[in-house]
């Protein structure tokens, strides 16, 4: 039996916390995370996409993968790659590039592998900023690896608040975890959860304005 608990808190600093834990009586592989759709633009944005918005990744390295979509088991570098945004760079700048992980994604859908200079803990993941009204989302967490994807399957089926349609790119994700297809990677950072062991994790979403 897995047990899991997931809470979300709301602070006066403009912050989104979720805090997961978990419990088990059998070893189990567990890597728990979120698929939240954000379009910093809002509900009245003019129905634009995320493509405008400019997206920083703390992270020097990500999971290659192959045609299934699958973490081959590689661990390579970002830099002279369309998934480089070490520095501050426009979704839509690269994603049409000809790359064989863009191909296989359809755009960008991959797991990044953050830098985590001061070791466990919280650390910052990502940055996403939108520029005609200078909204931001900052993402921290404990987790070793954030996952992007571009919305590059919205077909504008889903609908949102007040009856938006979510087309082609209009959503982005941020999914803070473990990296996918760990039990099959030994060089990949453990998800296996064993009796008498608690699963923790921390990601907190900050919202802001740029000045």
């Amino acid at each position: 039996t897995l047990v899991t608990r997931v809470t979300y808190t709301l602070t006066p600093r403009d912050e989104l916390v979720v805090d997961y834990e978990a419990t088990t009586d059998k070893a189990t592989p567990l890597n728990l995370s979120q698929h939240t759709y954000w379009n910093l633009h809002g509900t009245t944005g003019g129905g634009g996409t995320i493509l405008d918005h400019v997206l920083t990744l703390d992270a020097s390295a990500f999971t290659p993968v192959d045609s299934a979509v699958i973490p081959t088991g590689e661990i390579a570098p970002v830099a002279g790659t369309p998934l480089d945004f070490r520095t501050a760079t426009r979704i839509g700048d690269r994603i049409g590039q000809d790359n064989e992980q863009l191909r296989f994604g359809r755009g960008y859908d991959h797991n990044w592998v953050l830098d985590r200079p001061g070791g466990a803990g919280l650390v910052h993941a990502a940055r996403v900023m939108e520029p005609a009204s200078g909204r931001t989302l900052d993402v921290s967490t404990t987790e070793p690896g954030v996952q992007f994807y571009a919305g590059n399957f919205l077909d504008g089926t889903i609908k949102g608040k007040g009856g938006r349609v979510y087309a082609h790119r209009s959503g982005l994700c941020l999914e803070t975890q473990h990296f996918p297809d760990s039990p099959n990677h030994p060089n990949f950072p453990s998800t296996i959860l064993r009796p008498g062991g608690t699963y923790r994790s921390r990601t907190v979403f900050t919202f802001g304005v740029a000045r």
